[in-house]
């Protein structure tokens, strides 16, 4: 059996919109009643984002001064992963397609990620992705879990996943960040980073994965090439 561990966010959905919408959000909200700000693009914004570049250093970077920085920064976690704004994230043009065709070849699907069971359950049922990732096929954080780090974090999901699941001749992970890398390697799995989510490639290059493609529909094809 062929078992494909996917991430959510990246790989399956584009969440650059609600990023961005949040980014807008905490900077009207931060920034001082006459002063003028430097509004990103969606681009450079995330352009930024996939860089790593620092919430408080994009602050700055919109005209906000230290302090504001701060607050900028803080709003923005507090924000981003709120339900209310999940209805702007979509799936990526390729992400159905390529599920479609792992369901039909009969590959065992496990979605892993670091959304809250009611944060995934909402695009699951919103844009009909449900189909392809049964009960005991998905991964993801308790609505009560107090997080530490994604890179902490997600191994110890993957960690359950192996102890879960049943045994498997082949598996691999896809995924958009180190975190993705940091889990599969945890459990020595071979790992495909995609450009399609938050990382740019020298970010994925610093964390070594196995291979780095554009999306999941290049690495499904990796993967099936038998390389």
């Amino acid at each position: 059996m062929l078992r494909l561990i996917t991430d959510f966010d990246g790989p399956i959905m584009d969440v650059s919109e609600r990023y961005y919408h949040v980014y807008q959000l905490c900077l009207e909200q931060v920034k001082y009643k006459e002063q003028s700000v430097k509004q990103l693009s969606k681009a450079e914004f995330w352009q930024l984002k996939r860089a790593r570049i620092p919430e408080k250093q994009i602050a700055i970077l919109s005209g906000l001064d230290e302090t504001q920085a701060g607050d900028f920064a803080r709003s923005r976690r507090e924000m981003v992963h709120r339900l209310e704004y999940l209805h702007l994230d979509l799936p990526l043009p390729e992400a159905r397609e390529t599920l479609t065709k792992l369901q039909f070849l009969d590959i065992d699907l496990v979605v892993m990620t670091m959304r809250r069971i009611d944060e995934l359950a909402e695009p699951l049922q919103r844009c009909d992705l449900g189909q392809f990732f049964s009960e005991n096929r998905r991964y993801c954080l308790g609505n009560d879990y107090i997080k530490t780090t994604d890179v902490r974090d997600k191994p110890l999901l993957m960690k359950r996943a192996i102890v879960e699941l049943p045994s498997a001749d082949i598996v691999w992970m896809v995924g958009d960040t180190e975190a993705d890398i940091a889990a599969a390697k945890s459990q020595n799995i071979k790992i495909i980073s995609v450009l399609s989510g938050i990382r740019d490639r020298t970010t994925l290059e610093s964390y070594e994965p196995d291979a780095i493609v554009n999306d999941i529909k290049e690495a499904v094809d990796l993967i099936l090439s038998g390389n």
